[in-house]
């Protein structure tokens, strides 16, 4: 059996133990220390086991000489901190603080406890809780200079380049999101990424990342205004259903102010949400407009959505075909018309077929076949002979 199937069935018979007999609460999974920079975020993992379930608390503890523990709650260090709990078949708790700065180093401690009497004010609990510790260790982010943001071009290069690192530097990595651009283990200071064309495409968050211990980033942003497209250029719809049209923009930053107009003799007549029977469903980079209870009369045209974001404008337009509810039935009529002209056609023609036609298509085949008359010449020859 491998490591991890030997670990698995450790952890199912310690669950099983926690929801057996009263037990004291004990740790099935501790936080770990960690080394972070300012402006990092750092995340902390505890779990614990025991009958009752028990409780999970978090309490911290500074570097200064003069510092006692302090209990962490949700919220705590202007928002910075934020705290997950679960109880289900057993207690765990992760605890979230963002932004890091020098202050948040120290020491942080899961606490774990099934007594009953655990937080009472005058009873002191008869098992005193259990401690599992973690130190984070921020220091103070290295100076790292990024190319200005990026507005438009072609072949643009972006460019970082860290100064007094903490530590050698064992490579660079570019992402935008969650996508890994290139990567390389040059031991250099500098780092850059080259961008064919600036567009709707291209745009977005570059982070460049210096293989450090721990890691350092930067992130240089490339930024265009709006580049808006229809779902459908043209979209169809039936009296009297609910008509849908859908723009996007896949450009950075993001849209900040959707706005839907129909051309009315040549003029973008603004649609407001709510009014009539026009519904605006908007977030971030998609919008939607929702025509309820099409009528064949005013409601085909010529749509326009239009984003802003704060380098500027842009729109597109969407074409809304209204069909009559009699629409889906004339492919039907006009199949059943067909068939009765072939009808009608065949039955005229047999109608009007001469009667002798039908007369020898009845009898063919049927008369008596007729034989040859006596040919009473050769009879008469062939007496004269024989006289």
């Amino acid at each position: 059996m491998g490591a991890a199937g030997a670990t698995g069935l450790v952890l199912v018979a310690l669950l099983c133990a926690g929801r057996g007999a009263s037990g004291a609460a004990g740790f099935i999974k501790s936080p770990l220390s960690q080394k972070k920079l300012t402006e990092d975020s750092v995340e902390l993992h505890c779990e614990a086991i025991g009958n009752p379930i028990p409780e999970i608390q978090w309490w911290f503890e500074g570097d200064e000489s003069n510092e006692t523990y302090a209990q962490l709650w949700d919220g705590a260090r202007q928002d910075r901190v934020k705290i997950n709990a679960t109880y289900n078949l057993h207690s765990t708790s992760t605890i979230y603080i963002a932004n890091l700065t020098i202050n948040d180093s120290g020491t942080y401690e899961c606490r774990a406890s099934n007594d009953p009497d655990r937080n009472h004010l005058s009873k002191s609990p008869k098992v005193k809780w259990i401690r599992s510790q973690a130190n984070v260790f921020v220091i103070e982010h290295p100076i790292v200079e990024t190319s200005p943001n990026v507005t438009s071009g072609s072949a643009v290069v972006i460019s970082c380049n860290i100064t007094d690192p903490q530590g050698p530097v064992m490579g660079h990595m570019w992402k935008k999101g969650d996508k890994t651009l290139t990567s390389d283990k040059e031991m250099t200071e500098y780092t850059a990424y080259k961008i064919g064309d600036v567009n709707g495409d291209s745009s977005g968050v570059y982070e460049c990342i210096f293989e450090t211990k721990p890691p350092v980033s930067r992130t240089v942003h490339v930024t265009v205004k709006p580049h808006v497209t229809a779902y459908k250029k043209s979209e169809h719809g039936n009296e009297g259903d609910t008509g849908v049209l859908i723009c996007k923009c896949n450009s950075y930053p993001p849209v900040s102010q959707w706005t839907w107009y129909k051309i009315i003799n040549d003029v973008n007549e603004p649609i407001i949400n709510g009014t009539e029977r026009f519904i605006i469903k908007s977030s971030g980079n998609k919008t939607e407009l929702r025509v309820v209870n099409l009528d064949i009369e005013k409601d085909p045209g010529k749509y326009v959505c239009n984003a802003t974001n704060e380098l500027g404008t842009d729109g597109t337009i969407v074409e809304l075909r209204v069909r009559s509810r009699l629409a889906a039935l004339w492919p039907f009529l006009g199949i059943v018309a067909e068939v009765l002209v072939l009808v009608t056609i065949i039955f005229i023609y047999e109608k009007r077929r001469k009667p002798d036609e039908v007369l020898d298509d009845d009898d063919g085949g049927s008369a008596p076949l007729k034989s040859n008359p006596p040919n009473h010449k050769d009879k008469n020859v062939r007496q004269r002979n024989a006289n």
